[in-house]
């Protein structure tokens, strides 16, 4: 936290380079730093030791440092900072700056660098981390004089955080870190041109509303940029006053409460039917927060081609970018949902309880959806279903808040589909770069923001083992987290690609020996690739293997009433898929619904004598 006293006392006192970047820290409220050291980092590493008031943690790689930075600053809004030496420390982070930059999650990632009159000299450990991360961050910067580190760092903060978040590099020489000078900590910054708050474009959010209440079909498309700019509150009082149904991104779960009725929860590549479907045969659709990215649309060309697009969002270069809209207002998400609720009880438009009779042809179609194509799964005897574990997840823990962290893969979609969120900044995943082995260090993230509330990660086990290394950080720092690992020897999503487009040939991605003939119905020990419980044993962490149905929601009881770190190795049979599913490039209405067994095609609701009902 930030210590009044101690900032006091340093202020006008000669120090390091290396001294005043840790008070600078400080004076940002940085309570944790995830940092590995390096030569070129010690001397910050030397300050880090002197700060009581800040937390450094060792991660055992620079990549799960980076994404626990991450997993912090997603589950609370606020900057996440990591650190590193220079050349492969530095190079390991840049993976998790990417994801931080591509889902914009508030991030400073601190690199060390050969001396300055080392550089551009193929120096030991020497990379151009500033050009390399150029195109993945906000603002990269080179400390290129020792004076300049405070105004530096509080740029840089102020950047990460503000508008649009996003990870901000600083590259600092370690002879800048060495030097000695007095710093000025209240340096003014200098960002001509930088525009944190935007005014709130009142004529056109009022052209806006007029569409919206005369609509006969609204849907409301919200994005991530409604968890950025806390507003969920304001997003659920918008959708009652006018009684309009909400599909979130994936990167927007819980920014709706999943439970109320108008929810139609997440839309995508893998969302619901009746989600997919409510916002592409609406009349009118107010995106929100969001992006339009390909998981989302399909075939952008197809995508709510019927309806009128109400595109707002706070970064101009995403309007009109990836969908040609009919009205594009660049506003921040709260500031303009506040403003239009605002505008609504002037006119007398009341917050309502969702009934069926407001809107009783839409939600009368909507609800037909819901009934007859819900989220369901294939059950068969002797076997764990992937879906079945996370169903008993959420019946042991979905009455108490927790966080939910992932990695990428089947099991991440599953998490999203059979785990309900009602509050935002609850679902940690990997969206826009798609990162295996983030789930684990983002894990420690999210503990270490919230120490009280329960962590659990549910990972695959080939996205686990990229970082497994951490489960070393996770015994050390005493984290109780906890961590389902849906095991089905394969990389799960990559085979239910091969079996729609390769007709199942298996191109690398059984993940244990190709000379072992696995049954998903006969776990056979000596096949099972890697053993989990030795290999956490040997990280002082306790593993336990689920193979019988019968063994599962016991099996999760003890794990979460475990006082300590705790894995479960859940085995889980390789051939299920994802579904519902809409190849990419298509359109909503192709989704696959079901899988034929045994010659791996996808059957689409027409294959099945289906026709979807549709509102059009």
């Amino acid at each position: 936290m930030n210590d009044k006293n101690t900032t006091e006392q340093s202020a006008g006192k000669m120090m390091s380079g290396a001294e005043a970047l840790v008070q600078s820290l400080v004076r940002e409220g940085v309570d944790v730093v995830f940092a590995y050291p390096g030569g070129a980092s010690m001397p910050m590493h030397q300050a880090l030791s002197h700060e009581p008031s800040i937390r450094t943690i060792l991660p055992r790689h620079e990549q799960g440092g980076a994404f626990a930075a991450e997993g912090y600053g997603r589950v609370t809004g606020k900057v996440g900072v990591c650190m590193s030496t220079s050349g492969p420390g530095a190079t390991n982070m840049i993976t998790a700056i990417a994801d931080a930059f591509l889902d914009s999650v508030p991030m400073v990632a601190i690199t060390a660098q050969v001396g300055s009159g080392l550089i551009g000299s193929s120096a030991f450990q020497e990379t151009d981390v500033f050009g390399m991360t150029a195109p993945i961050v906000k603002h990269s910067y080179l400390v290129t004089k020792l004076e300049d580190i405070p105004r530096i760092i509080r740029e840089a903060f102020y950047i990460a955080r503000s508008g649009r978040p996003g990870p901000v590099v600083i590259d600092i020489p370690k002879n800048f870190q060495e030097g000695k000078f007095v710093p000025d900590f209240d340096a003014p910054m200098d960002l001509p041109g930088y525009v944190k708050d935007l005014p709130v474009p009142e004529k056109e959010l009022d052209a806006v509303l007029p569409m919206l209440m005369a609509a006969k079909r609204p849907a409301i498309y919200a994005g991530g940029g409604i968890v950025i700019s806390e507003a969920s509150a304001e997003l659920l009082e918008f959708a009652e006053r006018l009684q309009i149904p909400v599909a979130t991104t994936l990167m927007g779960i819980g920014a709706m409460p999943e439970s109320h009725p108008l929810s139609v929860r997440w839309l995508g590549m893998h969302g619901p039917v009746y989600a997919n479907n409510t916002v592409n045969e609406a009349d009118v659709v107010l995106a929100i927060g969001a992006r339009f990215d390909d998981r989302v649309t399909g075939a952008v060309k197809s995508f709510c081609e019927h309806a009128k697009i109400i595109h707002i969002d706070y970064d101009a270069a995403e309007l009109n970018k990836n969908k040609r809209v009919d009205v594009a207002v660049r506003a921040d998400a709260r500031a303009a949902l506040a403003y239009m609720n605002s505008r609504l009880e002037e006119q007398g438009v009341k917050v309502r309880p969702y009934a069926p009779e407001n809107r009783p042809e839409w939600f009368g179609i909507i609800n037909r959806w819901k009934q007859e194509y819900p989220l369901c799964y294939e059950k068969r005897e002797r076997e764990i279903a992937p879906q079945a574990v996370i169903e008993e997840l959420y019946r042991q823990l979905g009455s108490q808040e927790a966080i939910i962290c992932t990695g990428v893969g089947q099991h991440q979609m599953f998490a999203g589909q059979f785990y309900r969120f009602e509050k935002p900044r609850r679902f940690s995943t990997s969206g826009g770069l798609g990162s295996m082995g983030y789930g684990l260090p983002a894990a420690m993230g999210a503990h270490v923001a919230y120490p009280e509330l329960p962590v659990v990660n549910i990972d695959g086990d080939g996205s686990f083992l990229m970082n497994v290394q951490e489960l070393a950080t996770i015994h050390v720092e005493k984290m109780p987290i906890k961590c389902i690992i849906l095991n089905n020897q394969h990389l799960g999503m990559v085979v239910q690609w091969e079996d729609l487009k390769y007709d199942s040939n298996r191109a690398n991605t059984f993940l244990a020996d190709p000379a072992d003939k696995y049954d998903p119905t006969h776990h056979t020990p000596e096949i099972l690739y890697p053993n989990f419980s030795v290999l956490c044993s040997g990280f002082g962490v306790k593993c336990e293997r689920v193979i019988e149905p019968e063994e599962l929601a016991p099996a999760i009881k003890r794990m979460l009433e475990a006082k300590e770190a705790y894995i479960l190795d859940v085995m889980v049979p390789y051939d299920v898929h994802v579904l519902p599913m809409i190849p990419g490039g298509m359109g909503y209405r192709d989704v696959v619904l079901e899988r034929i067994a045994g010659d791996g095609k996808g059957r689409r609701a027409s294959d099945l004598g289906k026709e979807i009902p549709s509102a059009l």
